[in-house]
């Protein structure tokens, strides 16, 4: 079994995946427009019926969904395990620009680097490097 998010973005799914593969490195390795879609589909034109984006070894599916009114992500947060510290500030950063930081990036006692993050277009995120190596 796999486990695997699906965020809708409402009208703002293409901005959405230039800022991942910006933010993230992330990969576009799927995307369909509903202009390519049947009948009522294409009406959608140029907005993002489904796209699958890949960050390191997760895939992410998006999509514009329904494009009415504002994305609400409420109840959970992306987890983002960065390799060491550097890269997690490094990540951090990126997701916070336009964002808003809920916890700066600190040293827990679980995570040697840890810290949570809104980013611009209201999806949670936690940064955190597992174990206790720093660099």
């Amino acid at each position: 079994m796999h486990v695997q998010p699906y965020l809708f973005f409402e009208g703002r799914c293409q901005e959405a995946i230039d800022f991942y593969c910006s933010a993230l490195g992330a990969e576009v390795r799927m995307l369909l427009r509903f202009r390519d879609g049947p009948g009522q589909a294409a009406q959608g034109g140029d907005k993002v019926m489904h796209a699958c984006l890949q960050i390191g070894e997760t895939e992410m599916f998006m999509s514009d969904g329904t494009c009415k009114g504002s994305p609400v992500f409420h109840g959970f947060s992306l987890s983002l395990a960065a390799a060491d510290d550097t890269a997690a500030r490094r990540l951090f950063a990126a997701l916070s620009e336009g964002g808003v930081v809920t916890m700066p990036m600190m040293t827990t006692f679980f995570a040697s680097s840890f810290g949570m993050v809104t980013d611009r277009f209201g999806v949670p995120w936690m940064v955190a490097v597992r174990g206790t190596e720093r660099t």
